[in-house]
């Protein structure tokens, strides 16, 4: 556990000696980030021999440390009971498998109802966590497993074991198009230049780089499912990066260019594709270091009925074309 005292009082080790005071206190509080640090070192909340000091300060060793953590509200929200699928819990962290449908953070037209919601019901203590612990997102209709952090402790090595791509994300998904075998899409995505809603693959420097690896699972008559392995994390990334691959995802109206019946398909199958509102995208598999104790936590979620369904009308409609 963290520890409850507010105060915490240290020396500047030696080795310190000859950085900055900001750079000084982020070795010394690990848990803490550095955004975080910087921002009570600036209220003077983090004290240098007793006396507020200016970030960049250089320290010679010895000098006393004094931080006054407050953690603060960082997410003034309504709790709300909504009901959440956990497939992992411990005192740093969950896993849940969100449902398709569930928005993670509140914004423009969702002020409620969110996934952040839901989570500050479920522990109160979350409301002191940045964005009540979640460390990376899905698109409100990709279902699937997601990691959030319960301490401030694991919220910081979390985002750094992100940015390090120290985290392995697989997802399954269906697109249109019979694939011949899997590989990788490496375009830089970034805004959409005439959509702000949508990203796309554009240059760097506006473009930031984004690379997915896939493989193919099944072959169908007109469709494949395939599984996405994600280097990056960029918005959208799978959805912009397959329909760049020119095989979008089926029920993708954002990206896959409309509904596209292929030719003979079964009155099962073009049903299913009809109703399928969503795109087909769900996140299969999380597998990291545990933040604190560093044990391997793997996690995985089987994709929900709409996915199954989906997967089983493409099967029979392939069947009955051969």
């Amino acid at each position: 556990m963290e520890n409850s005292n507010p105060v915490q009082t240290l020396p500047i080790p030696d080795s310190a000696a000859g950085l900055r005071f900001d750079q000084a206190v982020a070795q010394m509080f690990p848990d803490y980030s550095r955004s975080r640090l910087s921002e009570w070192i600036k209220a003077g909340d983090v004290l240098l021999d007793g006396a507020q000091a200016a970030p960049r300060q250089i320290v010679h060793g010895g000098e006393l440390v004094s931080l006054h953590a407050r953690p603060g509200q960082e997410v003034p929200l309504r709790p709300e009971q909504i009901a959440l699928d956990i497939r992992y819990e411990d005192a740093d962290l969950l896993v849940i498998n969100k449902p398709a449908g569930l928005v993670v953070h509140p914004g423009a037209g969702q002020p409620a109802g969110t996934l952040q919601n839901a989570l500050l019901h479920f522990d109160a203590k979350l409301v002191e966590i940045p964005r009540a612990g979640i460390v990376h997102r899905l698109d409100k209709d990709t279902s699937g497993v997601m990691v959030v952090a319960r301490s401030l402790r694991a919220h910081t090595r979390l985002v750094e074991a992100l940015q390090e791509r120290d985290v392995h994300r697989q997802y399954v998904a269906v697109v249109f198009g019979p694939m011949i075998a899997g590989g990788s899409v490496d375009a830089p995505i970034g805004r959409h230049p005439r959509d702000r809603l949508k990203q796309a693959v554009v240059e760097e420097p506006a473009g930031k780089h984004a690379l997915t690896h896939y493989r193919v699972r099944e072959r169908f008559r007109a469709h494949t499912l395939i599984e996405c392995r994600l280097e990056t994390g960029r918005t959208h990334q799978i959805r912009v990066h397959m329909a760049h691959a020119k095989h979008p995802l089926v029920g993708d109206s954002q990206y896959g260019g409309g509904m596209k019946l292929p030719k003979g398909a079964t009155s099962e199958l073009v049903e299913t594709l009809r109703g399928f509102k969503r795109q087909a995208l769900h996140a299969e598999k999380l597998e990291f270091e545990h933040p604190v104790s560093g044990e391997l936590v793997s996690v995985t979620a089987e994709v929900p009925e709409d996915f199954a369904a989906l997967v089983h009308a493409l099967r029979e409609d392939t069947k009955t074309g051969r």
